[in-house]
């Protein structure tokens, strides 16, 4: 990896030259692919931060294939990313969290070497009450022998992704990803309208000081959930209990324990069985984000990565943050339930 100095001034299109230039092998449509993502990123932001001022907050009277209700800027960033990346000839196909099938190339534009899975606008819910919301990218190698891309193509293990990471629309707007060589982030400077590194090579402490989880489904959970989220809090008198910070915004909470070290919790319970998070659009790509930061994430059997997708929109468990308190989590949850 290349070092920067803390009086450098790196942007997002520098520092991916700069990796791909340590790969003689790269043909750069991974890396041009990173750079449509970061432009899509920026006309997000702009309909984001302009939101209370036209058209765009609310929702609209259709639903999604998860028959949730979509908001404006639902549909907005969905448009904006396919737009953004269908006729580079990087892709060959992609995959959305608010489009039930697999969304092709058009024709008209040649087909490339991989496929892009999104969740446009995570958190979009909160964002009449100005929570901070984000987009959540994971990028996989094209496995398939036609020129275009089938559903093979996007239902692989996580651990085969080749990129991954998300772009959090709060205070600044952040640009976090993962090519399998450590985790950098970059901030936008609205001024020149670039992304600049501000987060080279980010760890996540072993040990966290944040458990986000939401609590009013507790009743719900079963008794080694219960018995984990003691141990969290210090019930149990075993650990120093963590601070509960839970913003309802996974991009948001995520960050946050990224940066300071924590568990994002999401259980499985009686009203959701198969978890709730998606598979292929959340829990994937912010689980090689964390690997590649030093933390680990599970579904409370099996690490997130290491399980085969079967359908686009497949649902999971989650737990996911610093590495020794995933390892609580998989101790607790491994237990006999007498």
């Amino acid at each position: 990896m290349v070092k920067h100095t803390a009086t450098s001034v790196v942007t997002i299109d520098r520092f991916i030259i700069e990796q791909e230039r340590m790969h003689p092998a790269a043909t750069g449509q991974l890396s041009d692919i990173l750079y449509d993502v970061a432009l899509a990123a920026k006309l997000i932001t702009n309909k984001v931060r302009r939101a209370g001022l036209v058209d765009i907050l609310g929702a609209l009277d259709s639903e999604n294939v998860q028959g949730e209700i979509q908001q404006k800027l639902d549909v907005f960033a969905n448009e904006t990313i396919v737009k953004a990346m269908d006729h580079g000839g990087r892709l060959c196909a992609m995959a959305s969290e608010e489009e039930p099938e697999l969304i092709p190339i058009p024709e008209q534009f040649r087909c490339g070497n991989y496929v892009l899975a999104f969740d446009p606008l995570d958190g979009s819910s909160n964002i009449d009450v100005n929570v901070p919301v984000g987009t959540i990218f994971s990028v996989l190698r094209k496995i398939t022998r036609g020129v275009r891309g089938e559903l093979e193509d996007v239902l692989q293990p996580g651990r085969r992704q080749v990129a991954a990471g998300y772009i959090i629309y709060g205070s600044s707007t952040m640009l976090v990803y993962t090519t399998g060589h450590g985790v950098h982030g970059f901030t936008l400077d609205p001024s020149i309208g670039e992304f600049l590194l501000s987060h080279p090579d980010i760890r996540i402490p072993t040990r966290g000081r944040y458990l986000s989880v939401n609590d009013s489904y507790e009743q719900h959970w079963d008794e080694n959930v219960k018995a984990l989220m003691r141990r969290y809090r210090g019930l149990d008198g075993q650990q120093k209990a963590m601070s509960v910070r839970y913003v309802g915004s996974l991009v948001a909470d995520f960050h946050r324990n990224l940066l300071g070290g924590g568990v994002f919790a999401y259980p499985s319970n009686t009203q959701s069985p198969n978890g709730k998070l998606r598979l292929l659009y959340e829990c994937n790509p912010l689980a090689f984000v964390v690997q590649q930061a030093g933390g680990s994430a599970t579904n409370g059997v099996q690490d997130i990565m290491d399980l085969a997708p079967t359908e686009l929109h497949q649902r999971s468990p989650l737990y996911i943050g610093s590495k020794d308190d995933i390892e609580t989590a998989r101790e607790f949850l491994s237990r006999k339930v007498a």
